[in-house]
C-alpha cells in the first residue's frame, strides 16, 4: 500500500498492509541531537530518515500578514492573535511560555471589539497544491492541515484562570470570543481546502479538555460552551469531505460519547496513564465508531522504561487499538528531552518503521 492507501483504509476500520505511523508531535530539540548522535547520523539524515517513516505529511498557507504580527513564536513579538510568548529553557530544551495576554482585561478594561483579531487573508494559498504535488513526487501521502483549537486560542488571549472564571461569571461574552475563533478557522479551512482541491484528506483540530485526573471543567459546562463551537467547524469540514483528526491530552473517558456527537473521526493523543485511560475499553466500546492516533506514552514507558518496555507497548497497542483498523501508531505527544535514544530506536523499529 501507499502511505495514503493505508492511512484511508484505517480510517475505514478495515486492516491495511501494516498499522500506519506518525511522529505526532515530533521529537524535540535534546533528544533528537542524542538520537542522531546514537545512531551515527548528522542532524539532516536523522531529518530525511524521520520524514521517511511519516504516512501523513501536513501543509500549510504561507503567512503573508502584518510584519508586526507572526504566525509562530517570537522573543517579545505578538503572533496573529496578539499573544507574546518567551522562551524558557527546562534543562534539555527550550519552550515558549506565554508572556503576554491581550484580553487579559476581558469583561472589565478591555472589550472585543477593540482587539485586532486575524484574517484568513493573511495567508496565501496559492501554493498549497504545489506543496501537496511535492509532498507526492516519490510516493503518495495521507494529506493533513491544522490546526483549529478554539477553547484554547481563546484562553491564550484571556489567560488560563481567567478563561475558566469567565466560563461562570461571563459566559455570553465567552461564548462572543469563541465564535470569533471559530469564524477564523472556518474561513482558514475553507481557503485551504478549496486550494487543495481535494487533495487534503485530514484535518487536525484540537481543544485540551482533560488532565491527569479527569476533566478540566464539567462535563455539562463542555457541552453547552465549548462542544457547540467544534459541531459548527466540524460541519464545514465534513462538507468538504474530510476526516477531523482531534487532539486532546488528559483523562477524557467521560467526554468520547460528546466527542463522537461532535464529529471527530480520530481521536489524538491517547494518554493512557492518565486517570481511566484504557486501550481496551476504547477500542471495544467506541472502535466501531471511532479511529485513534497516538497511545505510546511520552509519560512513562519511552522516557523511563527500557526498549522491550517500549516494544511490548508498540505490540500491544497495535493489537488493541489496531484490530481491523482503525488505529495510527504514534507517540502520545512530542517525545521529551531526556528520553533515552535507545527507547526511541525500539520503538520506530517496532512500529515497522526503522531507523538504520
Amino acid at each position: 500500500m501507499t502511505p495514503k492507501e493505508r492511512v484511508l483504509a484505517a480510517l475505514r476500520h478495515q486492516t491495511p498492509d501494516k498499522v500506519p505511523f506518525s511522529v505526532g508531535f515530533g521529537i524535540n530539540e535534546y533528544a533528537r541531537k542524542q538520537l542522531a548522535e546514537y545512531l551515527g547520523f548528522s542532524i539532516n539524515e536523522l531529518e530525511q530518515k524521520l520524514e521517511e517513516t511519516r504516512d501523513i505529511r501536513f501543509v500549510y498557507p504561507d503567512y503573508i500578514g502584518p510584519s508586526y504580527r507572526i504566525t509562530g513564536r517570537g522573543d517579545g513579538k505578538p503572533n496573529i492573535w496578539g499573544v507574546i510568548r518567551q522562551p524558557v529553557f527546562n534543562g534539555y530544551d527550550t519552550y515558549w511560555e506565554f508572556a503576554h495576554f491581550p484580553l487579559a482585561g476581558l469583561g472589565e478594561t478591555t472589550r472585543l471589539e477593540d482587539h485586532e483579531f486575524p484574517k484568513a487573508d493573511w495567508f496565501d494559498f496559492t501554493r498549497i497544491k504545489e506543496k501537496i504535488n511535492k509532498i507526492n513526487s516519490k510516493n503518495e501521502y495521507a494529506i493533513a492541515t491544522g490546526a483549529g483549537n478554539i477553547f484554547e486560542t481563546s484562553w491564550y488571549m484571556v489567560g488560563f484562570e481567567k478563561m475558566l472564571t469567565l466560563l461562570y461569571t461571563e459566559p455570553e461574552l465567552v461564548w462572543e470570543l469563541m465564535e470569533k475563533v471559530t469564524d477564523y478557522y472556518i474561513s482558514l479551512f475553507e481557503r485551504t481546502l478549496d486550494a487543495a482541491d481535494g487533495s487534503v484528506n485530514i484535518v487536525f483540530t484540537a481543544d485540551d479538555i482533560g488532565q491527569q485526573n479527569g476533566l478540566l471543567m464539567s462535563l455539562p459546562m463542555w457541552e453547552k460552551q465549548l462542544k457547540p463551537h467544534h459541531v459548527r467547524l466540524n460541519k464545514k469540514l465534513h462538507a468538504a469531505g474530510v476526516k477531523i483528526m482531534y487532539h486532546t491530552d488528559g483523562a477524557v473517558m467521560d467526554a468520547v460519547d460528546g466527542l463522537i456527537d461532535m464529529g471527530v473521526d480520530i481521536l489524538e493523543a491517547l494518554q493512557f496513564n492518565a486517570k481511566g485511560m484504557d486501550p481496551v475499553l476504547l477500542k471495544n466500546k467506541y472502535g466501531d465508531r471511532l479511529c485513534f492516533h497516538g497511545g505510546i506514552s511520552v509519560q512513562s514507558t519511552l522516557p523511563f522504561g527500557a526498549p522491550d518496555d517500549v516494544r511490548k507497548e508498540v505490540r500491544d497497542r497495535i493489537n488493541v487499538l489496531g484490530k481491523n483498523g482503525g488505529y495510527i501508531i504514534a507517540p502520545s505527544h512530542a517525545i521529551q528531552g531526556g528520553t533515552p535514544p535507545q527507547n526511541i530506536a525500539a520503538f520506530f523499529e517496532e512500529a515497522g518503521r526503522p531507523l538504520v
